[in-house]
């Protein structure tokens, strides 16, 4: 069929027209028979398409060389790039901004440093040389993990060898005075923790560790560098997207990180995050494994904080969640 406003030739099932952007009226030609299969997530534009308009209020959007996330600064609506072509965001949240500026921003992090969580008293031989503001999208993937693996529990393993050492020191003193041997308290307990060491062997245990994780993927690239690694966004306080409480010279950000990039990457940290969560409860962990059930992402846009501080000759990164005041990430700081 064609479109009823610039005659473009479209899809039958079509409910956006891919040139102009024009909404197809319901039982126009015959496109009433794909509009129950379009209404969730309708193709507004093909892939190639370098304009087109928003779905929502019309406005131009021009997608910029490798962005698959674009947010329409007129009116908010988001759209992201598939494989079949450009599609509406149905779950599109925002965090609301609390850290107003950037006074405050430093009022937060002199607390953070001068209270030793990052570096005690590291404020005060720092110098703030740049603080900006924007809303970063991210991916929040619903993720559930189920880690199995065979261990040894630490308290058992502890146990083991505090008994076997003080057993052997007490058969290494009473052989040292009986038989001239001079193995003596400490000579019993190095090999009391040798023989430690083996009967732990036999004591191996087959464990699940299962967790569900809304986890979060920064979806702009420059950003990755930045990207949480076991930080939690506080989604009981997002809300749907509103272009207009995004105001003054804040900008809320594209993305170039599409939804099965952000699926793939949320499953590699996850399982990440259990393997270092397991070999933090358990000692001589082996056979280890992750099996993740991976959910549809929604796009959340956080009002994040960039702050660099020079510190001798050194430059200190951080970015910090605008909603809560908690640093997200840092670079630089594992110098000190």
């Amino acid at each position: 069929m064609f479109c009823e406003k610039c005659g473009a030739q479209i899809p039958d099932d079509a409910v956006f027209c891919p040139k102009c952007g024009y909404k197809i009226a319901q039982g126009s030609g015959s496109g009433s028979k794909g509009q129950s299969q379009g209404d969730s997530r309708p193709v507004i534009a093909a892939p190639q398409i370098q304009e087109f308009k928003c779905p929502s209020c019309g406005a131009p959007l021009k997608p910029q060389l490798g962005e698959m996330i674009i947010t329409c600064e007129y009116c908010g609506a988001s759209v992201s790039l598939f494989s079949e072509g450009w599609k509406n965001i149905e779950k599109h949240t925002m965090l609301p901004l609390k850290v107003l500026d950037s006074q405050s921003l430093l009022d937060t992090l002199k607390l953070y440093m001068d209270r030793g969580l990052l570096h005690k008293h590291l404020e005060e031989d720092s110098k703030c040389e740049q603080t900006s503001l924007a809303y970063v999208p991210y991916w929040i993937v619903p993720v559930s993990a189920r880690t199995s693996y065979t261990a040894i529990s630490a308290a058992s393993e502890v146990g083991e060898i505090a008994g076997s050492t003080l057993l052997m020191g007490l058969m290494g003193g009473a052989m040292g005075g009986r038989g001239g041997l001079g193995m003596g308290l400490m000579g019993g307990a190095m090999v009391g923790g040798m023989m430690a060491g083996g009967m732990g062997s036999g004591n191996l245990r087959a464990y699940t560790y299962d967790q569900n994780y809304n986890y979060p993927v920064v979806a702009v690239k420059s950003l990755l560098n930045y990207q949480p690694r076991d930080y939690v966004f506080d989604l009981g306080s997002r809300v749907i997207f509103d272009i207009s409480k995004v105001t003054g010279n804040v900008k809320a950000l594209n993305g170039d990180v599409g939804e099965d990039s952000a699926k793939y990457e949320a499953k590699t940290y996850v399982d990440q995050l259990q393997s270092q969560k397991v070999h933090a409860m358990h000692h001589m962990v082996q056979q280890i494994s992750t099996k993740d059930d991976v959910g549809d992402p929604e796009l959340l846009h956080v009002p994040v904080w960039f702050a660099k501080f020079s510190h001798k000759k050194d430059l200190i990164s951080l970015v910090i969640d605008g909603s809560n005041g908690k640093i997200i990430n840092s670079i630089g700081l594992e110098k000190e």
